[in-house]
């Protein structure tokens, strides 16, 4: 295990919840973090820029407090996501306050920057960079990353294409610290099964947005219940980039999910308002392909509650401590 310090003691299973574009707020890190797992969020997500002060107190403090009154519960600390990309008008301001806050892990994607690492270094935070293939993952450390999340095929989001098994196999042959696997991960054997194959964490989204807690529709949430790997499509049309999004949407949309288009991946933007064709596309909505695995709308506490029941029973089936 390459855990980092910041997250030893601190985690009731050993995940990190992957910061939702529009649906990550801080209702849903507060909860993550109070049951024992990394709640994050994409620092776009807060607008204006001065609500990104704000949350990022209300945060602090709030799990501050829980902390000091539950001293024998373990209390994640929390994470945001900065988009690196430079179309993303905001990042120098976004970075500011983080540094200001001297948030505890930073996130970055689409893009590794040195200036980013060292600021984020500056005051003892740690910097996980998402990747989606071994090129990308030896450039990230090079440019001062500590740690790599493995976003392989399945995964919501701008997914990869490889294999989980590749993909980790791949980078675990020359980089031994902090390692983390998204991809269809939404019960505790599939947390387990992660780091049998060589991950020390792993990375959840989709199934988090069928949470009380998560800042979307109830009709999204449903949808993510009632769906499952097969409901999902792989495109590129809706961003610019590559990503998993839930069919029904799709075709709610009047469009055939089957005979979509290709984007033209040089008009992606990430400026103060998130993508320009996420807006256009609002109402399509992303998913990863493991949501077989959710069957319900519950609390972000109880879902967790749940992966470390799932987990522990996975360990106990294999006869491991």
């Amino acid at each position: 295990m390459s855990l980092p310090d910041v997250l030893k003691g601190r985690l009731s299973v050993p995940v990190i919840g992957s910061p939702l574009f529009i649906i990550s707020h801080p209702p849903l890190v507060i909860a993550q973090c109070k049951a024992g797992v990394v709640g994050s969020f994409p620092t776009l997500n807060a607008r204006p820029i001065e609500m990104l002060d704000d949350w990022f107190t209300e945060i602090t403090e709030e799990l501050a407090s829980y902390a000091a009154a539950n001293p024998d519960k373990p209390v994640a600390p929390f994470a945001a996501n900065l988009i690196v990309h430079k179309s993303n008008d905001r990042l120098d301001e976004d970075l500011a306050l983080c540094v200001k806050h001297k948030v505890p892990i930073i996130i970055t994607s689409l893009g590794a920057r040195p200036e980013v690492n060292d600021a984020i270094h500056s005051y003892g935070g740690i910097v996980l960079h998402d990747v989606i293939n071994d090129r990308f993952a030896h450039k990230a450390i090079e440019k001062g990353a500590d740690g790599l999340i493995c976003v392989a095929t399945g995964a919501g989001g701008h997914a990869g294409t490889l294999s989980p098994f590749a993909l980790v196999q791949d980078i675990r042959k020359w980089f031994d610290g902090p390692l983390l696997l998204s991809g269809s991960i939404a019960s505790g054997d599939a947390v387990l099964a992660a780091q049998a194959m060589g991950a020390d964490l792993a990375y959840i989204g989709s199934a988090f947005i069928a949470t009380k807690e998560a800042r979307a529709q109830e009709e999204y949430k449903q949808m993510i219940v009632d769906c499952g790997g097969e409901d999902i499509v792989y495109s590129n049309l809706f961003t610019g980039i590559h990503g998993n999004y839930l069919k029904p949407s799709v075709v709610a949309a009047g469009m055939d999910p089957d005979d979509l288009p290709e984007s033209d991946p040089s008009k992606m933007n990430f400026g103060s308002g998130g993508t320009t064709k996420a807006k256009a596309w609002k109402d399509i909505w992303g998913s990863g392909q493991g949501i077989g695995a959710v069957d319900k709308i519950q609390g972000a506490g109880e879902y967790v509650e749940q992966l470390a029941r799932q987990y522990s029973a996975a360990k106990a089936r294999l006869n491991l401590k």
